[in-house]
C-alpha cells in the first residue's frame, strides 16, 4: 500500500508542473496583448510599386555623351531615329539630351522611357567592339553568320546597315577584369522572349543588356549592383513578366524587396521556359506595353 501511495505522489508532481506552466504561459500571452497580428496581404498596387516604381529607378551608370558618339559613328542615324519617334509623339527634351547631349549623368528608367533606353542600349551593344560579339555564340558557324539574328537584322536605324557597325566601334574600353565580369554576368541574365542569356545577344533585349552591362562595368559598378540594375531594366522592358514573377513569390511569402536579383534573372525564372513554369502556378498579369523584340 505504501508503495502504491508513493507511486501516485510521484505521478502527481509532473502534472502540477505542467499545469503551472500552462498558467504562466497564459498570463504572458495576455500581458503581451495576445497573438501577433496576421500579416496583411499585399495588394496588386503594392507589388507593382515595388517592381515598377512610379517615379522610375536610377541606374548606376552615367550616359555621358554616348548617344552623340553613336550618332557620329553612324550606329544611329539621327534622321531615321527621329522619324521613328515622330510617329510616336516625338522625342522630348530628356530624350534628345540622351541622343545628342554630352554631360548626361546617371540614367533613370521609367515606364515612359524604357523603350527609348532599350533602343539606345541596343545600338550600344551592337556597335561596341567586344570579344562577346567577336568570339561568342553569335559567331557560331552553325547559325550562318551574326547578321541573321533579330538583334542585327532588326536594327534598321544605322547608316549603311547594322553589320557595317557590328562590334566595330571602341565606345567602351574594358580592363581584363571588367571583361571577365561582363562575360560572367551576361551568362546569368536571361530574358523571357527566348531561352538565351545576354552572352548570346540574338535579340534586341539581349544586345541591349550586353551594352548596358558594358557601360556599368566600365564605370566600376559591382557585380551585385549590376544584377540589381539589370533586374530593374528587365522589369520595365517586360512589365507583365516580372509582375507575374513577383506575384509568384508573394504567394510563397517572399516580398520582391527580399528576392535575389541574380536568381530571378537566371534561367529558372527569366528565360522563356522558366517563365512558362511560373505561369503554370499563378495567373499571369495582363500584358502591357513592352516585351516586343522590334524597334
Amino acid at each position: 500500500m505504501e508503495t502504491e501511495i508513493m507511486k501516485k505522489k510521484s505521478y502527481a508532481l509532473p502534472a502540477a508542473v505542467v499545469a503551472a506552466g500552462i498558467m504562466i504561459a497564459a498570463a504572458l500571452f495576455m500581458a503581451g496583448g495576445g497573438a501577433p497580428p496576421a500579416p496583411v496581404p499585399r495588394s496588386a498596387d503594392d507589388i507593382r510599386g515595388e517592381v515598377l516604381p512610379a517615379n522610375g529607378a536610377v541606374l548606376p551608370a552615367e550616359w555621358g555623351d554616348m548617344g552623340k558618339r553613336m550618332v557620329e559613328a553612324g550606329v544611329i542615324d539621327a534622321d531615321k531615329f527621329e522619324a521613328i519617334y515622330a510617329r510616336r509623339g516625338g522625342l522630348d527634351t530628356n530624350a534628345k539630351k540622351l541622343l545628342y547631349g554630352e554631360n548626361n549623368k546617371k540614367i533613370k528608367i521609367n515606364a515612359e522611357n524604357s523603350g527609348l533606353l532599350l533602343n539606345l542600349f541596343w545600338a550600344l551593344g551592337l556597335g561596341n567592339k567586344n570579344p562577346v560579339l567577336e568570339k561568342g555564340p553569335m559567331m557560331d558557324k552553325r547559325y550562318g553568320g551574326a547578321g541573321r539574328f533579330a538583334s542585327t537584322g532588326g536594327w534598321t536605324l544605322a547608316k549603311g546597315g547594322a553589320m557595317k557597325h557590328y562590334g566595330v566601334h571602341a565606345f567602351i574600353s574594358l580592363s581584363r577584369e571588367q571583361q571577365a565580369l561582363i562575360e560572367r554576368v551576361s551568362k546569368n541574365i536571361y530574358r523571357p522572349c527566348c531561352n538565351n542569356p545576354a552572352y548570346f545577344p540574338d535579340c534586341n533585349h539581349g544586345m541591349a543588356m550586353l551594352g548596358f552591362l558594358e557601360l556599368m562595368a566600365s564605370q566600376g559598378v559591382s557585380e551585385q549592383e549590376m544584377y540589381k540594375a539589370a533586374l530593374q531594366v528587365n522589369s520595365y522592358w517586360f512589365p507583365s513578366t516580372y509582375l507575374t514573377i513577383a506575384k509568384y513569390f508573394q504567394k510563397k511569402g517572399v516580398d520582391w524587396k527580399d528576392i535575389n536579383a541574380k536568381e530571378i534573372l537566371g534561367n529558372s525564372y527569366s528565360s522563356g521556359s522558366g517563365y512558362r513554369r511560373v505561369k503554370a502556378e499563378v495567373a499571369p498579369e495582363p500584358a502591357g506595353v513592352g516585351g516586343g523584340c522590334g524597334i
